[in-house]
């Protein structure tokens, strides 16, 4: 089945040289991405770095997900395809729970798939948590700090548990104030150090910090060997502005020590703040598939990973090809799916409607409406048949079928369909359109 031409060979050519003016080399990468050169450009976004680090910690996260019950095989199957994705450093779920036989067996499986993944701990409260963590092979652990002097007790698990016991849990070593807190903190990055573990110090609830409280815990967990510092914004209350300073005085605090951040979407904001914070000088953005994580949620993988690559031109050693894959089996470790059009992975991420001048538009240049190519990231184009489309979307979807209609009996299918859509208040399937056609032969 022929489709009458729109446009001759001569202002196609035409169209593409026009287009090839508005582009530049980088912005447009052929098959890849089509972006606006004013992203390349460091006089209008700044100067960002040649790489970045992406921290995932998904399977830490999916523990704050309510109803979340997967079984250890599905996230030893989710953790595989996690690693075979490129990230370059995985975040796994707290000790709780886990013996030392199930600690190293997790190891062992990141380093079989890519030996140069780094695995974290988390959660890291006592030398005994830290002792199980270098027994079992981690290459790093996180101790985390909360952002506060004595208001941190609120958010120390052992205080629940001996107060619901009627256990008296205050003690002469219940830090009541910040120099407590970080003394506690200190003791154990220079336990995890002797161990020769890498230490990540999470600076929690980042925007309650001023800065006489954030120079303080700087200096001190710098001083004590902390090799990275992020900046942990639960609330999401942090503007992108606002993570580009604290970065920037993090860095001019302790330029030796590396600065990360774990940004909460709440403002729709994360991937935003990542990049603000990376081009202030952050060197790892913690995020997880999907956003997943309570409440707003995290920076999303896929889409801090395309932004960086695709944008700004920063290197991520993600296989972006893997990343809607990677997220369909987010999906179905947790059971939480993400909206039709969640950036760079949803459904219909590159579904534009069926108008005839928009799928018609991709044979001129795929890259016009969708900057990204669908298959860059392991996603599809969809083409939906809508009231709105018109006989070259329908030729385009009967050929998909292996249907061949003459001229006159795509326009009889097209009022067919029409007809049948205002009828009964949907769209129609290809099943339904491919019926239509065998109708009108």
């Amino acid at each position: 089945m022929t489709k009458p031409p729109v446009f001759t060979p001569e202002e196609i050519a035409r169209f593409r040289a026009e287009l090839a003016t508005r582009r530049a080399p980088g912005a447009h990468e052929p098959g890849r991405w089509s972006v606006s050169p004013l992203n390349r450009r460091t006089d209008v976004v700044g100067s960002l770095p040649r790489t970045v680090r992406l921290r995932d910690a998904t399977l830490r996260s999916v523990e704050t997900l309510p109803g979340v019950v997967a079984p250890p095989e599905a996230k030893e199957a989710f953790l595989r395809r996690l690693v075979g994705s490129g990230v370059p450093e995985v975040v796994t779920a707290g000790l709780g729970g886990r013996d030392a036989t199930a600690l190293k067996a997790e190891v062992e499986l990141v380093k079989g798939e890519n030996p140069d993944c780094r695995i974290v701990c988390p959660l890291m409260r006592s030398p005994d948590d830290i002792d199980r963590a270098a027994a079992a092979g981690y290459d790093a652990v996180q101790v985390w700090v909360q952002g506060f002097g004595e208001t941190s007790l609120v958010y120390q698990p052992p205080v629940y548990g001996r107060a619901w016991r009627g256990e008296e849990w205050r003690t002469p070593d219940t830090p009541r104030d910040r120099a407590a807190v970080l003394a506690r903190a200190v003791r154990l990055v220079e336990h995890a150090r002797a161990r020769g573990l890498d230490v990540i110090v999470p600076l929690l609830m980042v925007s309650y910090a001023t800065e006489e409280t954030h120079e303080e815990s700087v200096t001190v967990l710098a001083a004590a060997g902390a090799r990275e510092l992020t900046l942990f914004d639960g609330p999401g209350a942090m503007s992108p502005e606002a993570y580009e300073h604290l970065v920037r005085r993090t860095k001019a605090l302790a330029p030796e020590v590396e600065v990360g951040l774990h940004p909460h979407n709440t403002f729709g904001l994360a991937v935003g703040c990542a990049v603000a914070a990376v081009r202030a000088g952050a060197t790892a953005v913690e995020l997880s598939v999907n956003g997943y994580c309570g409440g707003p949620g995290n920076a999303d993988l896929a889409a801090t990973a395309l932004a960086f690559e695709a944008l700004y031109g920063v290197h991520t050693g993600i296989r972006t090809e893997r990343l809607t894959e990677l997220a369909r089996a987010g999906e179905e470790l947790t059971g939480y799916h993400p909206s039709w059009n969640h950036p760079v992975t949803g459904t219909h991420a590159f579904c534009w409607g069926g108008m005839d001048l928009i799928t018609q538009e991709t044979e001129i240049d795929p890259l016009l409406h969708n900057c990204l190519e669908p298959a860059l990231v392991g996603n599809v184009r969809e083409v939906p048949f809508t009231p709105d489309s018109g006989p070259y979307t329908l030729t385009d979807k009967l050929t998909a079928l292996g249907v061949e209609l003459a001229h006159a009996q795509v326009d009889d299918v097209l009022d067919r369909a029409r007809e049948l859509m205002a009828r009964e208040g949907r769209l129609l399937t290809d099943a339904d359109l491919a019926t239509l056609a065998r109708e009108v032969r």
